[in-house]
């Protein structure tokens, strides 16, 4: 264990509520969106998920950074959180594999992570107070300067991010011998999703959020794929209009989270921003066909519309949230259309969800 110096560090809510604690190594000020994660593992994989691009992430285990990180397991190519709060941060790691610490990853995508704060009782507070807007900062004496600038940070509703985690050109992924061909819109993809179509014998190009359906259809491809991602899907009006047009010629397309929410706003069912959303990897789903249960692996802070989704007589829900009754995946009645607002690549998580996958290349085949 390293013994040395560290700084005083605090966390500030929108509503003036003030947690202390300490800094990792990394002096300074960052803003965003606090939201905590259940999951007791796969740290790496959350820290690089697009999807939490713009937000403080709480993690509610104890110990964070025990077993380091690991090149393979990054989900983008950065870290894409705003920031760290944690209880307990282990600078020193026991897996023989990794590459290097957790604390020399946060120094190389120089993110800013504090500890040793009180995290029963902040992600208490947020579960009760719901997300709102936070800053993470090591200038503890400045509270008054933080506040002004903690009011001008904008609300995740109505906040387009998809465009800040995106591919800037498009990209290839798999073997271009492969038997079916898929065009994937990155508004935010992470990489096991590629790896979960790769392995199914797909070949994947990559393209911008702002595609037109017109640059996917130069592919060619089998069967389309809207990416999870960050923010409010509401703004993300090129994809919408993208999705509309693909429905419309009945093209095999999935969606996952954030593509679950642009297929149901391209179906004119309305999505809002929940209390806290979905963040961890033991949430309980049903699958309405099937009459299963799964475990699956969530991140979203936005759901659709329920009343409005079973009122749509196009639209049928295959999935809920067995927790809080929320959509949790759809298909259109006369489409090779489907959906889930879950994360069936898993990373981190469990596998019971994985079967979403094969059900792509099933509607490719037929």
């Amino acid at each position: 264990m390293k013994y040395k110096q560290r700084k005083k560090a605090l966390i500030l809510l929108a509503d003036g509520t003030i947690f202390y604690g300490k800094s990792i190594g990394k002096e300074g000020t960052s803003f965003g969106e606090v939201c905590f994660n259940t999951g007791t593992t796969g740290y790496q994989e959350i820290f690089t998920d697009p999807s939490y691009f713009g937000q403080i992430m709480v993690t509610t285990n104890a110990h964070i950074g025990n077993y380091g990180t690991k090149d393979e397991e990054m989900e983008s190519e950065d870290i894409k959180i705003a920031g760290l709060v944690c209880k307990n941060f282990s600078f020193e790691y026991s897996r023989p594999s990794a590459d290097q610490s957790l604390e020399n990853f946060f120094e190389k995508h120089n993110t800013l992570a504090i500890s040793d704060v009180d995290t029963r009782a902040l992600v208490s507070y947020i579960r009760d107070n719901g997300a709102m807007n936070a800053v993470i900062s090591t200038e503890v004496e400045n509270i008054e300067a933080l506040k002004k600038q903690l009011a001008e940070v904008p609300s995740m509703v109505g906040l387009e991010l998809a465009s800040k985690v995106s591919t800037k050109e498009p990209y290839y992924f798999g073997s271009e011998n492969a038997k079916y061909k898929v065009a994937a819109l990155d508004i935010g993809i992470k990489k096991n999703i590629l790896r979960n179509l790769a392995k199914r014998d797909v070949y994947i190009k990559v393209f911008p959020y702002n595609s037109k359906f017109e640059d996917l259809e130069t592919f060619n491809p089998d069967g389309y794929f809207l990416s999870n991602g960050p923010g409010d899907p509401e703004p993300l009006t090129d994809a919408i209009t993208l999705t509309k047009e693909i429905i419309a010629k009945n093209k095999p397309l999935f969606g996952i989270c954030l593509g679950h929410q642009i297929i149901a706003l391209a179906n004119g069912i309305s999505t809002y921003k929940m209390h806290n959303g979905h963040r961890g990897i033991n949430h309980p789903v049903k699958n309405l066909v099937t009459g299963k249960g799964e475990i699956s692996s969530q991140n979203h802070g936005f759901a659709i519309n329920r009343e409005e989704t079973e009122a749509n007589r196009n639209i049928e829900i295959t999935h809920v949230h067995l927790n809080d009754h929320t959509v949790a995946g759809i298909k259109m009645k006369d489409k090779k259309c489907f959906s889930v607002q879950y994360h069936p690549e898993a990373s981190p998580g469990p596998n019971d969800s994985a079967y979403v996958f094969d059900q792509f290349i099933e509607n490719m085949n037929k």
